[in-house]
C-alpha cells in the first residue's frame, strides 16, 4: 500500500527531504511519495487540516512551525517534550503523534564515527533553534562540562540553565570571550548560522588542538569557513550533511517501521549540496 509524506514549511523550495526520502523509496521499491508542503506562518492551523483531509501518513516540520505544531498534537514522545519542538509527526487515522529528531540526527554521526562524548569538555557556539536539541544529546550522552558561546549573553545563559536542569553542567560566555583558548575543549560546535551566507568563520580556531572534534550543523555549504579552519589545523570534522541525514534516516524509520537505506540517502542528499 502507498503512503504520502510531506515537508511543511516556509520558505520550502530549498529543501532536500524530497529527494532523499524519494530515493529511499525507490531504494526499497516501495510506492511512496514526498512532496514539499508550503504553509506560510499563520496558516498552520489550516493546513494541518488539509494534510488530514487527504490522510496524509507522516510529515517533516520545519521553520517557522516547529514549536507552534506542538499544539496541534494529540501525542509526542519524551524527547519533543524535553527539547519543546517537534520537526516529525506521524498520522494515525487523524490521530497526530509528534517526534523530535534533531538530538538523534545530531548524534549519528558520533556513533558511525565512533567517536566519545562521556566526560569530555566541549563547546557550543550559539543558542538558537538546534541548540536545545544539541545540549539535550550531549546530556544524553553524559559530557563532562558544556560552555555555550552566544552573541548575546542572555540567551546562552537561558540555554546553560536548560542544560543544568536536565543533569549537564554547563556555563554560559559570550563569542568575543571565548575564542581565548580553545585547547581546553574535545569537542567544538556551530550552531549558529554564521556560515550559511559564506561568512567568515564565528571564531577564530587558532588554538584548537590538533585531536579535537570540530561540528558544523550548517550543511549548505558544506565546507563552511569554520570547517575550513578547523581542517587547517588538523581537527576530526563533522559535517552538518551528517546530522541532516542522521534526522532523515530518523523520520524514515518512524514512519516505516524498516531500516533506513542510509547509503541510498546519502548520495541523494550529497547530489543537492
Amino acid at each position: 500500500m502507498s503512503k504520502t509524506f510531506a515537508v511543511i514549511g516556509d520558505p520550502i523550495d530549498h529543501s532536500l527531504s524530497p529527494n532523499i526520502h524519494s530515493a529511499a523509496f525507490r531504494e526499497l521499491n516501495l510506492e511512496n511519495s514526498y512532496i514539499a508542503y508550503k504553509i506560510p506562518k499563520g496558516e498552520l492551523k489550516e493546513g494541518i487540516e488539509a494534510l488530514k483531509k487527504i490522510k496524509i501518513d507522516g510529515f517533516n516540520v520545519t521553520i517557522p512551525h516547529k514549536i507552534e505544531m506542538m499544539k496541534y498534537l494529540d501525542k509526542m514522545d519524551e524527547t519533543c517534550s524535553i527539547i519543546g519542538a517537534v520537526n516529525t509527526v506521524t498520522n494515525n487515522e487523524g490521530i497526530l503523534k509528534g517526534y523530535n529528531t534533531d538530538m538523534d540526527g545530531f548524534l549519528d554521526p558520533f556513533k558511525k564515527k565512533e567517536i566519545q562524548i562521556k566526560d569530555k569538555k566541549i563547546l557550543l557556539l550559539g543558542a538558537g533553534g538546534a541548540a536545545r536539541a544539541i545540549v539535550t544529546g550531549f546530556a544524553k550522552e553524559k559530557a563532562r562540562h558544556l560552555t555555550i558561546a552566544n552573541r548575546t549573553l542572555e540567551n546562552a545563559n537561558s540555554l546553560a540553565q536548560f542544560a543544568n536542569k536536565i543533569g549537564l553542567d554547563a556555563n554560559a560566555t559570550t563569542l568575543e570571550k571565548v575564542e581565548i583558548n580553545l585547547a581546553d575543549f574535545d569537542i567544538i560546535v556551530n550552531a549558529t548560522s554564521i556560515g550559511l551566507k559564506n561568512e567568515l568563520s564565528p571564531i577564530s580556531l587558532e588554538t584548537i588542538k590538533p585531536e579535537s572534534v570540530v561540528y558544523d550543523i550548517i550543511y549548505m555549504p558544506m565546507n563552511t569557513d569554520f570547517i575550513k579552519k578547523a581542517k587547517e589545523k588538523g581537527a576530526k570534522i563533522i559535517y552538518g550533511y551528517e546530522m541532516l541525514l542522521g534526522q532523515a534516516v530518523r523520520a524514515f524509520e518512524i514512519w516505516n517501521g524498516i531500516e533506513a537505506p542510509y547509503n541510498a540517502m546519502k548520495k541523494a542528499l550529497l547530489g543537492g549540496v
